[in-house]
């Protein structure tokens, strides 16, 4: 029944939560914050850091174009497929009130929190549709759903992660994190529940690598590593390399690495917020195309509109 009524709303696109992609030249969908006194892109500096709540960072650099966010203003976020009048192109609106800020030298890291969210890729009754006859769960409400859907409709990053203290040591996939890489500073958003998070605080070092989508498969494999310990060394399904100055357990098959120094930690629900300087960068190869993940609903509004991206 599930497989007729699919075809009919949907056609023969397998539904999933979320959609792998690869990306061939760059980001086509944009985000932009608008707070009471302007409307800025922020598409190359807003971080996912966090899924219950939802709670997003956003670098903003210090300048005379520096857009003000206090803890009393009201903002939007909008979801765009690309340049242009953006209450025609939004795919999704979120609501957030301030959370917290990480100030620097040259500029600050500002948290908001989701409010409330509002999605736009299908009809509104296909979408309940959808959730009601795939999505459904004790612990996903329809809201979470908008709010995931929101979230992931610009495409996240797939990066891996290293870390080693004494003889453990681990290796995981992560999407919730932003390099900016212009002022030396790196976020992550880590689950409490990850084995590693506790040595990571403690030690206050972590590696984190970019590496293809051809080794989609092993990635996702290294996922079961957040909440269980990984095997010894020697029985991973790759060879291992050794970061510069950490000495931390790299694949052999990454392009390059950054091994970061842990300046500061917040809980921000789910997960733990851990902003660090890069202290070495290391190129080991030419860059190629990466893993993202995008929420099918964007997968979906995508293949509507002819603009897919190749998935993988």
């Amino acid at each position: 029944m599930k497989s007729i009524f699919r075809k009919i709303l949907f056609g023969d696109t397998e539904i999933k939560e979320y959609a792998t992609i690869t990306i061939n030249d760059e980001i086509k969908e944009k985000v932009y914050l608008k707070t009471d006194k302007s409307v800025v892109d922020i598409s190359q500096n807003h971080y996912l850091l966090c899924l219950e709540p939802i709670v997003f960072g956003i670098w903003i650099k210090n300048g005379k174009d520096k857009s003000p966010i206090d803890k009393s203003g009201d903002y939007k976020m909008y979801f765009t497929n690309g340049d242009g009048d953006i209450k025609r192109n939004t795919v999704a609106d979120l609501t957030l009130d301030f959370f917290k800020r990480i100030t620097e030298k040259d500029g600050e890291l500002v948290l908001l929190k989701l409010r409330k969210s509002n999605i736009f890729h299908i009809n509104f009754i296909k979408a309940y549709l959808l959730y009601f006859k795939f999505y459904k769960k004790p612990k996903l409400s329809y809201a979470k759903l908008k709010s995931f859907a929101s979230a992931y409709s610009y495409p996240r990053r797939v990066r891996i992660i290293s870390f080693k203290q004494g003889d453990y040591y681990n290796i995981f996939p992560m999407d919730l994190l932003g390099d900016i890489g212009e002022d030396n500073r790196y976020v992550f958003g880590l689950r409490h529940t990850n084995t590693a998070l506790s040595k990571i605080i403690e030690t206050k070092r972590v590696v984190v690598s970019e590496c293809s989508f051809e080794y989609k498969d092993i990635i996702y494999k290294l996922g079961s590593h957040h909440s269980a310990g990984p095997p010894s060394v020697e029985l991973l399904p790759f060879k291992v390399i050794s970061s510069k100055n950490f000495g931390f357990y790299l694949p052999e098959w990454i392009d390059s690495y950054k091994e970061i120094s842990i300046l500061k930690t917040i809980n921000l629900g789910s997960h733990m917020l851990l902003w660090g300087e890069v202290s070495n960068e290391c190129i080991l190869k030419s860059s190629t195309k990466h893993l993202f993940h995008i929420h099918y609903l964007l997968y979906l509004y995508q293949k509507r509109k002819g603009l897919v991206y190749p998935l993988v």
